[in-house]
């Protein structure tokens, strides 16, 4: 994840209300961090925005940072900069909230057709060289390679069609494509 900008109005307004929160104003302590969510909302936004994947979290991010500035608040050296201190731990609920959606982005699909290549249609002489090749083959493995290779049928599906063990099936269509393989190669030399 590339580098957050700082957050905050400015170190001077936020270290005066911290230190005053830390002796016990609850006012300065709510103004600080009414403050300093608007900060990390705007700085979540604006990290989601970058990777492109959707608001959804912001909110959480902001309450996880709050509550983690709250709960180490004592770790705060007191100085007269508060701002890279709040910085460094909403950059980490940042970064944890991405982890945790993992790998999922937000992509507009109203016009994903656009994007999608059109199917190719079939070769029409491929499906006569097949058919032609095809008619070399015993009427019973013409059978057996049509219904499960072309028309997707199970092994036991076309035994029991066939009153035939599938182990006698499964012989006959690798005796059939061995043939048909064989047959094609001759056709194309």
């Amino acid at each position: 994840m590339s580098e957050e900008p700082a957050i905050g109005p400015g170190d001077d307004k936020w270290a005066p209300l911290m230190r005053a929160a830390l002796k016990g104003d609850e006012a300065a302590y709510r103004r600080l961090l009414e403050e300093i969510s608007r900060a990390v909302r705007a700085m979540a936004r604006g990290a989601f925005s970058r990777m492109r994947v959707g608001d959804a979290d912001i909110e959480d991010v902001v309450q996880e940072t709050l509550l983690a500035i709250h709960l180490k608040r004592h770790t705060w050296d007191g100085g007269p900069r508060a701002a890279p201190w709040v910085n460094a731990i909403a950059r980490h609920k940042i970064i944890d909230a991405m982890r945790r959606r993992g790998a999922r982005r937000a992509e507009p699909i109203e016009d994903f057709e656009a994007v999608l290549a059109a199917p190719e249609a079939e070769d029409p002489h491929l499906r006569s060289d097949i058919e032609r090749v095809m008619q070399k083959l015993a009427p019973r493995q013409r059978d057996i390679v049509t219904a499960i290779s072309l028309d997707g049928q199970s092994i036991a599906a076309t035994a029991a069609r066939l009153s035939m063990s599938e182990v006698a099936v499964r012989v006959a269509l690798h005796r059939a494509l061995k043939s048909l393989a064989a047959a094609w190669r001759s056709a194309t030399q």
